[in-house]
């Protein structure tokens, strides 16, 4: 579904409207950020291209074609079985020529594993704060470093504007392996079925649920059988990935909140990093070698890095014991996530814990 081109000029002048508001209310000391943030955003949506059109453009390359034929099936397969919204996000292409679109920095404290906050205007308060230039991400990493602060550095290939504006295929993810592709923009386009305000775990946890069950259904549909095995077997080896980084963030929490001097717990804190890491180096061994995750531990892990896991992944159970509620039924489980969604922040965060507690859930058909 292509735009024409007075909707896009529509879009563009949306997205400057913004800029103002934005700066308007950020006050002189985020001028800066808000101006590098709608800057990139106004460009990338000025690369965007109908991928239609691209699709019978001879300048295409055979690569790039294949890749948006299997964009434009997920795409399709994202609303008609996944119940996710019908719109012209993922119908379009941009090249940015670089790596990633954004990159995250995340912060904590030198004795916490929660995550520092930063407050917007349109999304509220999230644990990270997003640029899209590389080189200013790392100067404000810095500045963070200098406080004190533990800190992390992530390049993200895609991030959804909630359905503000039609998001679309980008050159940082598109040559993804196909199972890969289609978790991408089946999390992108949960983040437009339903944001909560100030709710980071919940927001990352919902998509990163509905992408698991959009990736099991995609699978099970297009899939050969080695390459489904092939899928569980990653899933499992992420599973226990994160399941290591959890069980240490809850270790070190638990060193940091003692009444120890601060000089025991720096001692305390780099033992257990080191003990998270000969425990992957064993995990490694059991994956028969397989080298993943050895870029992650290569960036000297941190508070920031464990609680970047957990934001994304933390209250998972919790998404999948609703929808096993739903009996698999994504609309009911859609409807039900908001009206959990609905609750003040404690008492949600109660009861996604208490969903999480009701046990292990029985093993799907795949």
């Amino acid at each position: 579904m292509s735009r024409s081109g007075s909707s896009r000029a529509v879009k563009l002048g949306l997205a400057a409207g913004l800029a103002l508001a934005l700066t308007t209310a950020g006050g002189c000391a985020n001028l800066g950020y808000y101006f590098q943030s709608v800057s990139g955003h106004l460009d990338l949506l000025g690369r965007r291209q109908p991928i239609e059109q691209l699709l019978v453009d001879p300048a295409t390359s055979p690569a790039l074609g294949n890749k948006l034929s299997v964009v434009l099936r997920i795409r399709e397969f994202a609303s008609a079985q996944l119940a996710l919204p019908e719109n012209g996000s993922y119908r379009q292409y941009a090249d940015l020529q670089r790596p990633f679109v954004v990159w995250n920095v995340f912060a904590a404290p030198e004795f916490s594993t929660q995550l520092r906050e930063w407050c917007f205007p349109v999304a509220g308060c999230v644990a990270y704060r997003g640029y899209f230039d590389k080189a200013q991400a790392e100067a404000f990493a810095a500045s963070l470093t200098a406080e004190g602060l533990d800190v992390f550095v992530n390049g993200v290939p895609a991030y959804s504007t909630l359905g503000w504006f039609d998001d679309p295929v980008l050159n940082t993810f598109v040559h993804y392996p196909e199972a890969e592709l289609a978790r991408i923009i089946f999390h992108e386009l949960a983040h437009q079925v339903l944001y909560v305000k100030n709710d980071t775990v919940f927001n990352e946890s919902f998509a990163t649920a509905v992408e698991s069950e959009g990736m099991r259904r995609w699978l099970a549909a297009h899939a050969t059988g080695a390459e489904r095995r092939a899928h569980a077997a990653a899933q499992e080896r992420k599973r226990q990935f994160i399941g290591l980084t959890l069980k240490y963030r809850k270790r070190l929490a638990e060193r940091y909140g003692s009444p120890a001097p601060d000089a025991d717990k720096r001692g305390a804190k780099a033992q257990l990093f080191a003990a998270m890491r000969e425990e992957y180096l064993a995990l490694r061994q059991s994956w028969g070698g397989f080298a993943g995750y050895d870029r992650w531990f290569q960036q000297a892990p941190n508070n920031a890095t464990l609680a970047s896991v957990a934001a994304y992944t933390e209250m998972v159970p919790a998404f999948e014991r609703l929808l096993a509620k739903a009996q698999g039924d994504l609309p009911r489980f859609y409807g039900a996530v908001k009206e959990v969604a609905k609750l003040p922040k404690e008492e949600r965060q109660a009861k996604l814990a208490g969903l999480a507690g009701e046990g292990p859930l029985a093993e799907r058909p795949r």
